[in-house]
């Protein structure tokens, strides 16, 4: 994987492929003792990485899914 942190120290490599396999499966408890132990390890993470990406808002449904934005016309009475 070319996307995996370079290091030195073989410790610190195993926590972090550790700390990813937990965060796949949703194990924020022990993401965050994995993270304790890089810390006393002496691992600093980058700031440079970008966070996950945010998914694009999904458009609205329904009958107002198709109205344009902006000033809205009144529906004219008939007499």
């Amino acid at each position: 994987m070319s996307d995996e942190p370079q290091t030195e120290d073989p410790m610190v490599a195993a926590l972090l492929r550790e700390r990813e396999g937990l965060k796949q499966r949703g194990l924020d408890d022990r993401v965050k003792q994995v993270d304790e132990q890089l810390k006393f390890h002496g691992y600093r993470p980058r700031r440079t990485a970008a966070k996950e990406p945010t998914p694009p808002p999904t458009p609205p449904e329904g009958p107002e899914a198709g109205a344009p934005k902006g000033r809205q016309q009144q529906p004219t009475q008939k007499t």
